[in-house]
């Protein structure tokens, strides 16, 4: 495994909330995060433990598949959460405000691949897929910026 890939097997959706907020205490306002997986996977799962970990206050995570993206006040700034599945054009992403928040806010995007060139070159691409046994998933985290090596040591353990 070199240092820019990491896999967890995930054995229930609380291990996968569990590992969402181990992620979330190490996020910063510029991150974003690269949701990738077959509708079920555990994409919104996952978004929404993450949020959830990042707010002041409890409050509802809706999916945002037709809002296309939900807004929150977080701890350290703005969290932005995208399901971009609807979308068919880059235009469409860019009238959204999304490659903006891309520089300020912790986003979440769900169906990064309608991004295109517009996905961020420091972003970290996580891939959920189902594992071997019910309710179990793997977790595929990529990414090239450096410092995400450090900021995920606490996933490797």
């Amino acid at each position: 495994m070199s240092d820019d890939t990491l896999s967890l097997l995930l054995s229930s959706p609380d291990e996968t909330a569990r590992r969402a907020r181990q992620l979330a205490r190490r996020l910063l306002p510029g991150d974003v995060i690269l949701l990738s997986g077959d509708v079920g996977a555990g994409k919104t799962h996952f978004a929404r433990a993450l949020i959830a970990e990042l707010l002041d206050y409890p409050e509802d995570i809706p999916s945002p598949t037709f809002t296309l993206v939900q807004t929150y006040e977080g701890q350290s700034g703005a969290i932005w959460h995208a399901d971009l599945y609807r979308l068919t054009s880059t235009h469409e992403i860019e009238e959204l405000g999304l490659v903006e928040a891309f520089h300020d806010t912790i986003c979440l995007v769900e169906w990064p691949d309608r991004l295109g060139p517009l996905a961020p070159a420091g972003a970290l691409h996580i891939s959920l897929f189902p594992g071997d046994e019910e309710d179990s998933r793997v977790l595929t985290a990529q990414w090239t910026q450096a410092d995400w090596s450090d900021r995920l040591t606490e996933w490797r353990i």
